[in-house]
Parts: C-alpha cells; structure tokens; sequence
C-alpha cells in the first residue's frame, strides 16, 4: 500500500519544519514546500532548525537522511502560478493529496498607525489569500478522506491588540476553516473523512519568528515545536465530524482529545513552567440561528 502523500507549505524551519519531519516518521510521504532554497549538501548538516540556514532542501534531506520519503518543491505562495506548479507537479508525481498543512506566515506586529501599507499587503497575500490559493488549488485533487490543517488562531478580542493588521489576516484564515468546515459538511464530505481545522498555540513555542521577540531569559517561556506536531497529527488522527471546521489549541487538544497531563517535556528550558498565552476560555461564535441559512444565494451558480 502507498504511503498517504502530505504537503507542507511553510516547511523550511521552525514549527513547519518540525512537522514536516514528524509526518515523515509517521509513514507519510512528505511534500516541503517553502520560498528558501540551498544546497542541500552544505555543512554544517543539519543546520540550526531555526536559523535561515534552514531551508526546504535540508528539510528534505533530513527526512530522506532518516529513510523517510521527501520531495522538495519551492513555491511562492503570493503567485497563482507558483502554487499551480506545485500542485501539478505533486500530482503529476503522487496523484492525489491527502494532507494539507499551510504554515506559510508573514508577521509584523505593530499598531495601524505603525504599519506600513507594504507590510499590511505582504501579510494579506502570503496569510489568508496565500492560504485560499493553495486550498482551491488542492480542493480538486484532495483523496476523499483528505484532511487540512491550518495555522491561525482561535477568534476572540485581544488577539487584535497591538497588531491589528496582522490579526486581520490570521483571523481570515481561521474565518475560511469555518467556512469551509461548513461547505464540507452540506456536502457530505465529512462523512467520507474529511475536514478542516485550525491549530494554534497556547504557549509560545520556538522557533525563527520567536527568536525575533526573546532573548536568552526568556526561553524559559517557550515550548518545543514538538508539542505542534503532535496535536497535529492528534487532529488528523482523530474523527471527522469531532474536528472539522474547529479552531483548536495545541495544549488543549492534546489534553481534551489525546489524554496527555504532562507537558513538562515540551518545555525548551528544562524544569521551566512556560507561561500560557491564551486565554483559558475562548467564546462560542456559534449563535441560535446556526443551522438556518435563510435564502441561500450561490452567485457562481446565477445567471449573471
């Protein structure tokens, strides 16, 4: 039997990376996809997993290094013919994918006033438009059973705090996993296997966009990427219908879905009590009304 073939985009270091290398490991045939290309041969091997010396090629070595199955394709996500060529070499080569996770992200945190516009578009076209390009691309050649994951954060109030404009885009991903966890269901795809869902986390965890905010002292904050991975593969893993269109926390899934009490070896500083980011309880966006629709207009189906 063929192993299930899984696309990473966003997988050069860091949490993406990390996941890339776990799939791997867990029998996956691993499509890295990211912008930062190098000679996979160069030393030191393998380099820093948070350092630019990271890239999709030494990814991809790790994982071939440790007899997993590996394909690099480099891809930007903020040009439609950079993700069709990814997507039709990918099927061109496996046929089907059965795993989606989008890890790209551009971040700058900062108030409106502060925010350049060239960095509010550049966070817009690799989060959520970078994001919907690659889902649509994909949706046509999805396995039945196909599963995405996305990373953006559950919905509430002070995430907009401070960095509104990066919120926005972050917020918009997690709004399509809504969504199309919706259309799945209407669709019976659900029944079949498959969903979406949203990742984020409740713990600060290293990695390259972490290193721009901590110093040394501060490690003690910080988690493994581990612990990401692990809810991730906890999510695909897990039932349809008990994941799709959710906006998970990697803390607490692992501990409401998978059972896990101990987190004390996810901490980056041995010993160390990293503080929670998140909010202990997050709001339902689910209203009375959630199931009527009212009169539902599809505009791709009317006659313009």
């Amino acid at each position: 039997m063929t192993k299930p073939v899984a696309l990473v985009v966003g997988a050069s270091r860091g949490i993406g990376r990390q996941v890339a290398i776990d799939l791997a490991k867990n029998n996956y045939t691993v499509v890295v996809a990211a912008k930062s290309t190098s000679d996979p041969q160069a030393s030191p091997f393998p380099p820093d997993p948070n350092s630019p010396a990271s890239t999709l090629t030494t990814v991809a070595r790790e994982i071939t290094s440790s007899a997993g199955d590996a394909l690099a394709i480099p891809v930007d996500v903020r040009h439609e013919d950079s993700i069709n060529n990814l997507i039709t070499t990918i099927i061109s080569k496996y046929g089907r994918i059965d795993l989606l996770v989008y890890n790209s992200g551009a971040i700058y945190w900062s108030s409106v006033a502060n925010t350049p516009l060239k960095r509010f578009q550049l966070m817009q076209r690799v989060n959520p438009e970078g994001l919907y390009a690659v889902v649509q691309a994909c949706l046509p050649h999805f396995s039945p059973a196909a599963r995405i994951v996305v990373v953006s954060p559950p919905i509430y109030s002070r995430f907009f705090r401070g960095k509104t404009a990066y919120a926005m885009g972050k917020v918009g991903m997690s709004v399509l996993t809504k969504g199309l966890g919706m259309d799945f269901v209407r669709e019976g795809k659900v029944g079949s296997g498959m969903a979406i869902s949203s990742i984020w986390p409740a713990v600060a965890i290293e990695s390259a966009a972490t290193q721009h905010f901590s110093g040394e002292e501060e490690r003690v904050d910080l988690r493994k990427a581990t612990i990401f991975s692990d809810a991730i593969l906890g999510i695909i893993r897990a039932p349809a219908e008990k994941v799709n269109g959710e906006l998970f926390l990697d803390e607490d899934f692992l501990r409401d879905f998978c059972g896990v009490t101990d987190f004390s070896g996810y901490s980056v500083v041995e010993g160390a009590s990293p503080r929670r980011i998140m909010p202990a309880v997050l709001p339902d966006l689910r209203v009375a009304e959630q199931d009527d629709e009212g009169r539902r207009i599809d505009l791709a189906k009317a006659k313009m």
